[in-house]
């Protein structure tokens, strides 16, 4: 029977914490070597309490380990902190007027033109593919592009 507790939960805990347990888990994982202990001397003698003191602990710290790998990480609410990531309603609003608008200057456009910006910009299509597509040559669609960039950029000015 052991006569000095104090001393073999420091010992336990000492082993726990140089297998990089926390001082927190190391106390409950001593804690619970010990009810185990506890529940199993009530059936059977046991020779060498600190013994099984030591081993159920560092089986438990085993168990919690391998518990973590193949579920996550356990996080208590308390210690989170959450971030709204979303845009405020005031960016909503703007980034909707700035939408509308630029709706409005794609729409001003000639059909061609805006076909082929937004094969570019939209669809990342190749000046060669676009030219492919229209039968244009390649010059011409740089030009379209260059035009429709300029147009709706300088409708845009202020939004």
């Amino acid at each position: 029977m052991i006569t000095d507790w104090q001393t073999a939960f420091s010992r336990v805990r000492a082993a726990l914490m140089r297998r990089g347990r926390t001082v927190h888990d190391a106390d409950d994982l001593v804690q619970e070597a010990w009810v185990r202990l506890a529940c199993y001397e009530r059936e059977q003698v046991v020779d060498k309490p600190e013994a099984f003191l030591m081993r159920a602990a560092l089986n438990l710290s085993i168990d919690a380990h391998r518990l973590r790998i193949s579920h996550g990480e356990e996080v208590l609410l308390d210690e989170v902190v959450l971030i709204d990531a979303a845009p405020g309603a005031e960016a909503v609003v703007l980034a909707r007027e700035r939408l509308a608008r630029l709706s409005l200057c794609l729409g001003r456009l000639t059909d061609k033109t805006r076909d082929i910006f937004l094969s570019h910009r939209v669809d990342g299509m190749t000046y060669q593919e676009i030219a492919q597509r229209h039968r244009l040559s390649i010059s011409t669609v740089e030009k379209h592009v260059a035009k429709a960039t300029l147009q709706v950029t300088t409708w845009m000015e202020g939004w």
